[in-house]
Order: C-alpha cells, then sequence, then structure tokens
C-alpha cells in the first residue's frame, strides 16, 4: 500500500533518500540547503519503507505560487509511475494550502515528464549543479 506524510521539517527518511539520489547517484555535492528549513517534505511510503520524497515551500516572489522540487525516487522503485503520484500529493497539499500554481526547476532529462503532466517550461536552458534545468509552471 502506498501512503504519504507530510512535516514541515526535514525528516530522517527524506534526507535519506536525497542523499542516495542526488549525491550518490547523481553526485551533487550542494544538495542540503536553508530552503530545507523552511519547506515542507513529503515522503511516500511503500507499505513501511520510505521510497520517495520531495519538498515545497510557499514562493513569496509570486502570489499563491508555491515551489516544488527535490523530488526524488530510490532506484528500485522507478518505472512504477510513482514520481507521477507524488507529483498529484504535492499538487494536492498546495490546494489545501491555497496554492494556485507551482513553479519549479526542472532537470533538461526529465522535462518531458513533467510537461505529460501539465507543466510548461519557460526561459532559458540553465546549469544547476552541473546539470541542464529549465524553469517549469503549472497553474493549479
Amino acid at each position: 500500500m502506498i501512503n504519504f506524510k507530510t512535516t514541515k521539517f526535514l525528516s530522517d527518511e527524506a534526507k535519506t533518500i536525497r542523499e542516495e539520489v542526488f549525491v550518490q547517484e547523481q553526485k551533487f555535492v550542494n544538495e542540503f540547503d536553508e530552503i530545507d528549513n523552511k519547506a515542507y517534505h513529503i515522503v511516500m511510503y511503500k507499505d513501511d519503507t520510505p521510497i520517495a520524497c520531495c519538498r515545497f515551500y510557499k514562493n513569496d516572489k509570486i502570489k499563491d505560487n508555491y515551489a516544488a522540487g527535490r523530488i526524488a525516487v530510490r532506484k528500485e522503485y522507478r518505472g512504477k509511475h510513482l514520481g507521477k503520484a507524488i507529483l498529484d500529493e504535492i499538487e494536492n497539499e498546495v490546494k489545501r494550502l491555497g496554492g494556485t500554481s507551482i513553479s519549479l526547476s526542472a532537470q533538461l532529462r526529465v522535462k518531458k515528464f513533467y510537461e505529460l503532466s501539465g507543466y510548461q517550461a519557460s526561459g532559458d536552458i540553465y546549469f544547476d549543479e552541473y546539470c541542464e534545468h529549465i524553469h517549469m509552471e503549472k497553474i493549479l
């Protein structure tokens, strides 16, 4: 059974998943930052095993907008549409908090994934942690 837990702090489970995916696999060196202290964190569980996570927070620059990111699925659980499930959960939480749109910085290699979920790209491609990214947004 899949379920979710949302916290207002970076849980050990979310931290472990992000370390596995972004630090160990993708070799990012600046994975954790001050945003973690103000963000909501969602962890997805299969039965009692934490298998995916993300964070989202109020974007103070755009009215009723939330920024989402750090969406990570453990390697052995990829290809099972869990990224879409956690994205749906972010959208549900943002709506519950009164948000009307979500912005994110997508790795260019997964741009199509976000487009299939209704996100639209804008702006130029840029590098973050040695990886190509693009700004994307969705109106809820």
